[in-house]
């Protein structure tokens, strides 16, 4: 876990959760950017992700990422600000599990393109036999089949991510089988989720996500406030694409509307 803070009088706390195969270093550009509008920021890899130990592309239990959130949570509130959540791809659907199993006090959560289907799922019985065999060999891992050219249409970004060395291009039959029972719980447990502000960005064009899964789920929760705004043509990474300044602005300005 890193920290930056803001050089000015600090605003909030913005906690950033990354999503599968990448890792916190990706995130820089962001970091700066509500560094210079005033939050602070935390945020770090996730198990089996970037700089951590043990296996990489593994994890043992989906609860491991929801512990890993906790605790980068409760790093941020003894700054004594305003929290909020935001969550890219399968750091969404961390974001909404960890609120659904934890008591957080946040001002708001920001799920960008968050993973509740996939938009190409593997061969059934690709599924059924990860199913079948990760009891009996949970980190076997196999490639993610994550193409890095369907994650952006910004080139140096693409490039810059071909030659990350922190990658992970490989998963475990267990991450895999824990990743499809989180997302059957986060939509099947709609309810469970907390009424805090939320912000859902969707990209129009994911080739990632199943977009129409995140807009459904959308629809079912049951929030006083819920913001959801889909950006025609753009592709999965929200905050890497060409026009990352204007989604950042819309972020912001949810950001700032909820302060008090």
């Amino acid at each position: 876990m890193w920290k930056w803070e803001c050089s000015q009088q600090p605003k909030g706390v913005i906690v950033i959760i990354h999503g599968a195969g990448e890792h916190h270093g990706r995130y820089g550009w962001l970091r700066k950017q509500w560094q210079q509008a005033g939050f602070h920021i935390v945020m770090g890899d996730l198990p089996g992700q970037g700089k951590t130990r043990g296996k990489r592309g593994h994890i043992d239990s989906f609860n491991q990422y929801i512990e890993t959130v906790y605790e980068w949570y409760k790093e941020a509130a003894l700054y004594g600000l305003p929290v909020y959540l935001i969550g890219h791809s399968m750091g969404g659907l961390i974001s909404i599990r960890t609120l659904m199993e934890k008591r957080m006090e946040i001002h708001g959560v920001i799920l960008s393109s968050p993973l509740l289907k996939l938009a190409e799922e593997p061969p059934k019985y690709k599924t059924m036999a990860s199913k079948a065999l990760h009891r009996l060999l949970p980190s076997v891992t196999a490639p993610s089949g994550l193409k890095t050219h369907l994650v952006t249409r910004n080139e140096e970004i693409r490039e810059a991510y071909l030659i990350d060395e922190l990658r992970v291009t490989k998963v475990s039959l267990r991450w895999y089988q824990e990743i499809l029972k989180a997302m059957t719980l986060a939509k099947r447990n709609v309810s469970d989720f907390p009424n805090v502000p939320l912000l859902l960005l969707q990209a129009g064009d994911d080739r990632i996500v199943n977009s129409e899964a995140a807009k459904f789920w959308f629809d079912q929760l049951q929030t006083s406030e819920k913001w959801f705004k889909e950006w025609d043509g753009l592709f999965h990474e929200l905050f890497n694409e060409p026009e990352r300044d204007d989604v950042f602005r819309y972020a912001k300005t949810f950001v700032e509307l909820h302060l008090t």
